[in-house]
């Protein structure tokens, strides 16, 4: 389903891919962050995922043109995560916000993993 919004010319339809995409791009910027995560099912590890696939780390709902976020990710060893969240959170917020202009009700995060650089 993807996210419309009607003015006085006509509908626009949002892909979610596109909302993804945008959250996701938004969200790997911030400090802290490594990437998004993917978890495999059968054996329940977590994989970085590449920039190409970054949307899979990505599980969105879109109800009454309000959209959730729900984002999957990997920080780096030795930061606060809790100061990463709430600066992914307003970020994803913002951005999603202002280039779609659908309203984000709410963004969730998933810490999947640390890693640890050498």
């Amino acid at each position: 389903m993807a996210a419309k919004l009607e003015n006085e010319y006509g509908v626009i339809s949002i892909d979610r891919e596109v909302i993804a995409r945008i959250a996701g791009y938004a969200a790997i910027e911030c400090y802290g962050i490594v990437g998004m995560a993917a978890k495999n099912v059968k054996d329940g590890l977590v994989q970085l995922l590449k920039l190409e696939s970054l949307t899979k780390g990505i599980k969105m709902r879109i109800d009454a043109n309000k959209v959730s976020i729900d984002l999957h990710i990997i920080v780096e060893y030795g930061t606060n995560i809790s100061a990463i969240a709430d600066n992914i959170i307003s970020t994803v917020k913002y951005s999603v916000e202002e280039f779609t202009g659908v309203e984000v009700e709410d963004v969730n995060i998933f810490v999947d993993g640390v890693r640890v650089d050498n």
